[in-house]
């Protein structure tokens, strides 16, 4: 548990020097699967105050608090991403500009370079509008739902995040760090598709065969990119 809680802590201490947050908007959390247990952000923690001891640590299933502070009031929606997608480590929520830009207009974050391609195999997508009974009922937990809900049968570690409509973005990834990432490539690809748009709304998502390339050289059983 320790490895994982200074995991946690330093992927949290990583969102402000990467400029992905402002004071407290933002939170990464991790999970041990073989104890059920996941460590996150406690609720309203200035990151330079976090500590290993700070840190919550909740249980998977039931979203009871074993130790630490108060959690994350994003909780829920990190749980029902572990509970979905059994594959990844480490959850990230920010409210980092560009990437909530898209998030508010409802609209995802097409693939119009490579840089995108990299990193995403294909639009990084925003949720429907979520429903006044679901804002009014369990709205983290129906938040983390609807994330579910919008990727359908994609492969989650292809499209490693999603915009929650009116809200803002969340990734993921092997662990906490990986998590982190993520967030900051698909705020950089947010940034260069907003600008894009820009100068030529009417710019297409590049090619299905330029996109295999570049998310097919980076991942998969025949990648080549980077060192043995």
């Amino acid at each position: 548990m320790y490895a994982l809680k200074q995991a946690v802590l330093d992927a949290n201490l990583d969102l402000p020097r990467q400029g992905l947050v402002r004071y407290t908007w933002g939170n990464v959390s991790g999970i041990d699967r073989a104890r059920g247990l996941v460590v996150i952000k406690p609720s309203g923690v200035a990151y330079d105050a976090l500590t290993l001891e700070t840190l919550s640590v909740v249980d998977l299933e039931t979203g009871q608090l074993a130790e630490g502070l108060k959690p994350s009031s994003d909780t829920a929606t990190h749980l029902a991403l572990y509970r979905a997608f059994p594959g990844i480590g480490g959850v990230v929520h920010t409210h980092s500009r560009w990437a909530t830009i898209f998030a508010q207009s409802g609209r995802g974050i097409p693939p119009l370079g490579t840089t995108h391609a990299d990193d995403f195999y294909g639009e990084i997508p925003c949720t429907a509008p979520m429903s006044r009974d679901a804002i009014r009922g369990e709205y983290e937990l129906n938040t983390g739902l609807a994330i579910v809900a919008r990727l359908g049968e994609c492969d989650p570690m292809a499209v490693p995040a999603a915009l929650v409509h009116g809200h803002g973005p969340f990734a993921w990834g092997a662990d906490p760090g990986s998590a982190v990432y993520k967030a900051v490539v698909m705020e950089e690809a947010a940034m260069m598709a907003w600008h894009t748009l820009l100068l030529e709304p009417a710019a297409p998502p590049i090619s299905q065969d330029l996109l295999d390339k570049h998310w097919l050289r980076k991942h998969g059983k025949d990648a080549y990119y980077g060192q043995r």
